[in-house]
C-alpha cells in the first residue's frame, strides 16, 4: 500500500496530525488509553488508541512542509480508511490581538507553495478551506472550555528563514492570522479524496507584538488547550 507507511497499520477514522514524530509520541502518551505504535517508518511515529472517554483515535506525525504532509495525508485518505484529519502544530501570530499560546482555527489556508500548481496549470488559482463542521464544533467546544480562539485564513509558507524583513507585512493587512508550512496541502489533499480536514494551532511566536516567543521545551510539550480541543472532535 505505502512506501511510508507500514501496510497493516490500522488507524481511527480520526487523525491527529502533529508534525514532530516526538509531539505525536507526547500525545499518545499523555491523552490516549491502549494505544500501541502502529508505524515507525522513517522515524514517522504513528499511534492507534482510544481517547480517555472511549472513543477510537490515531496520532501521526506529518513532518514539515507541504510535501511531507502532502505525502502522509494522501496515503491515510486513500489507502488507510482516515475521513478526518485534524492538524495540531504551533504558528506565527500576524495580528496585534493573537498572542503567544492563543489558539487558532484555521478557515482556510495560502501559500508561496508550488503543492497546488498540477490543479492551477488548468486556471484555478486555489486557497483550500478545512471542513466547515469540523471548524464549527472546534469553535463552539472551545468556547464552552473558555479557550481563548481565533477563526480565520492562515499562511502555508514553504519558507521558515525568510530574508525580506517586512515580508509578513502584507499577510498582516490582509487579515492573515497566522504563518505555518502545512495546512495547504492537507486541505487540497482533503478537497480532493472528499474528506475532512482541519487544522487547530496554538500561537508560539509573533511577529508583530513584543511577547516572549514559546522556548523549544514549550514547543514540545506546553501544548495541552490544544490537543484537548482536538480530541472533543473524535
Amino acid at each position: 500500500m505505502s512506501v511510508h507507511i507500514k501496510d497493516d497499520a490500522k488507524f481511527a477514522k480520526t487523525v491527529l496530525m502533529p508534525g514532530d514524530p516526538y509531539r505525536a509520541k507526547w500525545i499518545a502518551e499523555t491523552f490516549l488509553v491502549d494505544y500501541k505504535l502502529v508505524s515507525d517508518v522513517r522515524g514517522m511515529l504513528a499511534y492507534t488508541g482510544k481517547t480517555k472517554d472511549g472513543k477510537d483515535i490515531s496520532v501521526m506525525a506529518s513532518g514539515m512542509g507541504c510535501p511531507s504532509i502532502g505525502i502522509y495525508s494522501y496515503e491515510l485518505y486513500n489507502f488507510y480508511g482516515v475521513e478526518n484529519i485534524i492538524r495540531v502544530g504551533t504558528c506565527g501570530g500576524y495580528q496585534p490581538d493573537v498572542f503567544v499560546g492563543d489558539l487558532i482555527i484555521a478557515s482556510s489556508a495560502f501559500t508561496n507553495s508550488t503543492y497546488g500548481h498540477y490543479y492551477e496549470n488548468q486556471g484555478l488559482h486555489l486557497a483550500p478551506c478545512s471542513d466547515f463542521g469540523l471548524m464549527l464544533k472546534a469553535y463552539e467546544n472551545a468556547k464552552k472550555l473558555n479557550m481563548p480562539v481565533h477563526v480565520g485564513p492562515i499562511y502555508s509558507s514553504d519558507v521558515f528563514y525568510n530574508f525580506q524583513e517586512d515580508f509578513y507585512k502584507l499577510p498582516k493587512e490582509l487579515g492573515i492570522l497566522a504563518v505555518e508550512m502545512e495546512s495547504f496541502a492537507l486541505f487540497l489533499n482533503a478537497m480532493k479524496a472528499r474528506k475532512k480536514a482541519l487544522t487547530i494551532l496554538t500561537v508560539s511566536d509573533s511577529f508583530v507584538t513584543k511577547e516572549q516567543d514559546m522556548t523549544q521545551t514549550q514547543r514540545q510539550t506546553q501544548l495541552v488547550k490544544m490537543i484537548e480541543l482536538a480530541l472533543t472532535l473524535a
